[in-house]
């Protein structure tokens, strides 16, 4: 099998973990959309997205690729269910994760830090009268580990706080003698 180009090049071996999905039976502009959609979320935020579309419970929201598709119940103008491209980039999530795991990184604190879809080969099924074209794409996921950021206690809010000055009482003005 011929060696993967990653798209993704600022990538640290230490703290990242990245899985491929090479040549899944999928469409390119579905995949496109679905990698859209979890962009820069945590991983369990996109699982729980993918779920829920391929469940037909919330679509995924069409932003590029939407002629022809029709308006969805909710918050967005065009919208679709992707049950079979979720699914495929479903498995390459849980993937990455597994790869995060076996380094030692902590998989609540994951987040999806580059997805992308490539087309890929599209073969020829053979056929007397007509031949068909197959849908094929390549996925990459690379998932990062990033700190929570840690809420202030009330303590710390209340020294964080700029203090108020504090007023002076006047005092009493002396008498200035004169001078010589």
């Amino acid at each position: 099998m011929a060696k993967y180009n990653h798209s993704f090049e600022n990538y640290n071996q230490e703290k990242m973990a990245r899985a491929v999905g090479r040549d899944l039976g999928i469409s390119t502009k579905q995949s496109i959309e679905i990698c859209s959609t979890i962009r820069n979320k945590g991983i369990t935020a996109a699982k729980r997205i993918l779920e829920k579309a391929i469940e037909l419970k919330e679509p995924i929201e069409y932003k590029r690729f939407r002629n022809g598709i029709g308006h969805k119940r909710g918050h967005m103008a065009s919208g679709a269910f992707p049950v079979k491209a979720s699914t495929a980039i479903l498995k390459v999530i849980n993937n990455a994760e597994a790869n995060a795991q076996e380094k030692g990184l902590n998989s609540e604190l994951l987040k999806i830090v580059h997805v992308c879809a490539h087309k890929a080969s599209t073969p020829m099924h053979g056929g007397r009268q007509r031949r068909s074209v197959f849908k094929r794409s390549h996925v990459e996921i690379v998932l990062a580990e990033v700190s929570k950021k840690k809420k202030l206690s009330e303590k710390k809010v209340e020294e964080a706080k700029p203090a108020t000055p504090k007023v002076e009482e006047a005092k009493p003005e002396t008498p200035k003698e004169e001078q010589k």
